[in-house]
């Protein structure tokens, strides 16, 4: 226990690169996992054959080698300065390349989440937007996906908390978060290795208590709203 609170400050900011790795992929791969299920759901075949390329080959992957590709691909690419800050907040490239790697798996079972939310919609409302001169887009957007979010919102919550436990495999590519500050301290301190162990799981199921909390809150505010 003395190893944790000795190390209290290294493991806060491993955890907090941890949060913030998790609020910047999950706003990515719902914007593009979104995106992606209004290609699936399109009229356009070309479209269609997109999005089902993308989940085929992103949702079968594994995540260590899309991370790897990301990591090792994008700064040979020349991109090599991606840093960025917010306020005190310092982010360098290989967290934001990390970030890219863990949205865009993600996206893929965001897709296949929302496309199923778009599919419970009954048929019947996109037809009447449509009756009304509303594009498909517009029918989509106005109409469609509002309905869908609802039903999907236990979907989503799963695949945010696989996302969270996700954030861990970035730490074998140095990106400083929770488990590469566990991984650090079991090296240091070998005679405390449980207690360094359930610290960091403990942090890990707060996180997950905290998404599935929102979750249940938000399912049933709007079941009620429906």
């Amino acid at each position: 226990m003395d190893t944790l609170i000795d190390n209290l400050d290294q493991i806060l900011r491993g955890f907090s690169n941890t949060l913030w790795l998790l609020l910047f992929s999950g706003i990515f791969s719902t914007i593009l996992g979104t995106l992606l299920a209004s290609f699936r759901v399109s009229p356009v075949a070309s479209l269609q054959a997109i999005g089902t390329w993308y989940v085929n080959t992103f949702r079968n992957t594994p995540l260590v080698l899309i991370l790897a590709l990301a990591i090792y691909v994008i700064p040979v690419l020349g991109f090599n300065s991606l840093g960025f800050s917010i306020g005190f907040r310092q982010f360098d490239t290989f967290f934001i390349v990390a970030t890219l790697g863990l949205s865009s798996y993600t996206a893929a079972f965001v897709c296949e989440a929302v496309r199923s939310g778009v599919n419970s919609v009954p048929a019947g409302q996109a037809e009447a937007a449509r009756s009304v001169g509303m594009s498909f887009t517009q029918s989509l957007r106005l109409v469609v996906l509002p309905q869908a979010f609802r039903t999907v919102i236990p979907p989503l919550a799963s695949t945010y908390i696989a996302l969270a436990k996700n954030t861990s495999v970035v730490a074998i590519f140095g990106v400083p978060e929770a488990a590469y500050v566990m991984r650090k301290l079991s090296n240091q301190y070998s005679s405390d290795l449980w207690a360094i162990f359930l610290g960091i799981a403990l942090g890990y199921i707060l996180i997950v208590a905290v998404i599935s909390t929102a979750a249940t809150f938000l399912e049933r505010r709007l079941a009620v709203a429906r």
